[in-house]
């Protein structure tokens, strides 16, 4: 019996290992937009795209802090009210007469959900045909209960501008204010990155491709060149499947673009492989999302929206995560709690050294998120409550309820 916990844990030891030093270094926590140069030397006209439904709540101080962005070029707001039942609009008209703004706000009554599509991205569709009039060089994606900082939209069209990208996405901070958001939003983070390294995601010779919903800055030439909103009508993990389209878009043979040649030779003798559509995904640490999860039913509901959706409904994956989330994270503490037990210290200090690993891991994200450091040794309760998420995401789905939200329902066929 010792011979196969030990090397459970040398397996789960190793795992680890490779993990730190060769998956995109996860782990770090450097991708971050603040650190962009914000001066510009043209100013693109952008619109904002923000669907709401039933946000009345939230609709305050969204979107006031969208017309109050100090961005000194052309910039609209088109809020499209997604059918809703608490008065959104009118919420959302009357800020922008607070605010002095009400000419640059575009109220759009949502029509009725066609088949096909998920409420958001009908919304998001409804939100860019309107925009269009104004012709725009770049569209923002945002949700109703994104709090912006004031130079947020400055630094994303910076970024865009100065890197010749086509998408610029950053996940915003999400709230951590109750005791179950401090134990498991930082994790939500941290399992994102491990899931799709922002390095990785930044590297436009690598295929991994992922953004975040809430904060999007997409080219208008990028999204007509994917189809539009349209090609990911029925996605429910609609940034990730928006940034997979732009990052394959571009054909085969195009070279560097005008951001790689203001860069020296090395950087752009990378870019004479083939690559394909260029986007950023990293951190704010000052636009934030305003979303309460302020208690374990809150958060779970969140994550089991959309886990198996991520597992692409596969059986077969379903199976793997339930097997390899214990090895990863739950083995080195039962294998510390083994070995005091049997009196093998082996075990036990092995056991402590994957342990001690995984929170090193963890620890930057725990200090982005200004949380204990000691929450960095709880990653494997974490963990298996995740994993009972994760279970109960695809249980959901079998039984005709997956991707529930706001009232609705989006029934997909396993894969």
């Amino acid at each position: 019996m010792d011979v196969i916990v030990l090397g459970l844990m040398l397996l789960s030891l190793t795992i680890w290992l490779g993990l730190m030093c060769f998956w995109g270094q996860f782990w770090r926590t450097d991708q971050q937009l603040e650190v962009t140069e914000t001066q510009l030397e043209s100013l693109p006209v952008v619109c904002a795209v923000v669907p709401a439904r039933n946000e009345a709540e939230l609709i305050p101080t969204s979107l006031r802090s969208l017309l109050l962005q100090d961005y000194p070029g052309s910039f609209n707001v088109f809020l499209v009210d997604d059918r809703s039942t608490d008065r959104t609009a009118n919420f959302a008209e009357g800020v922008a007469h607070a605010v002095g703004k009400p000419q640059q706000l575009h109220i759009i009554s949502g029509e009725s959900l066609p088949p096909g599509w998920s409420g958001k991205l009908w919304a998001v569709e409804q939100g860019i045909n309107s925009a269009s009039k104004f012709a725009p060089d770049y569209f923002l994606l945002t949700d109703a209960d994104i709090a912006h900082d004031p130079g947020n939209l400055r630094r994303l069209v910076a970024k865009a501008v100065q890197e010749d990208l086509d998408l610029v996405s950053v996940m915003v901070r999400l709230r951590c204010e109750s005791f179950w958001e401090k134990l498991l939003i930082p994790a939500f983070v941290f399992f994102f990155q491990k899931l799709y390294p922002f390095r990785w995601v930044n590297n436009p010779n690598n295929p991994t491709a992922a953004a975040a919903g809430g904060s999007i800055l997409i080219a208008r030439e990028a999204l007509e060149r994917i189809g539009g909103i349209q090609v990911i009508r029925q996605a429910l993990i609609d940034d990730c499947a928006l940034a997979m389209a732009v990052k394959k878009s571009r054909g085969a043979g195009e070279q560097g673009s005008r951001g790689d040649k203001e860069n020296n030779h090395a950087h752009n003798a990378q870019h004479l492989i083939p690559s394909q559509g260029r986007i950023w995904l990293g951190l704010s640490s000052l636009t934030c999302s305003l979303r309460p999860y302020d208690s374990l039913a809150t958060i779970w509901d969140m994550v089991a929206r959309t886990a198996y959706t991520q597992l692409n409904y596969s059986p077969l994956l379903l199976l793997g995560t339930l097997v390899g989330m214990p090895l990863i994270y739950l083995v080195p503490p039962v294998c510390v709690i083994l070995g005091v037990v049997w009196g093998n210290w082996a075990i036990a200090l092995t056991g402590l050294l994957g342990w001690l690993l995984m929170s090193l891991a963890y620890y930057p994200t725990i200090r982005f998120y200004k949380c204990s450091p000691l929450l960095a040794f709880s990653l494997p309760a974490i963990a298996f409550l995740y994993t009972l998420m994760t279970l109960d995401s695809a249980l959901r789905h079998w039984q005709g309820r997956g991707g529930a939200w706001k009232g609705r329902v989006y029934p997909v066929k396993s894969k």
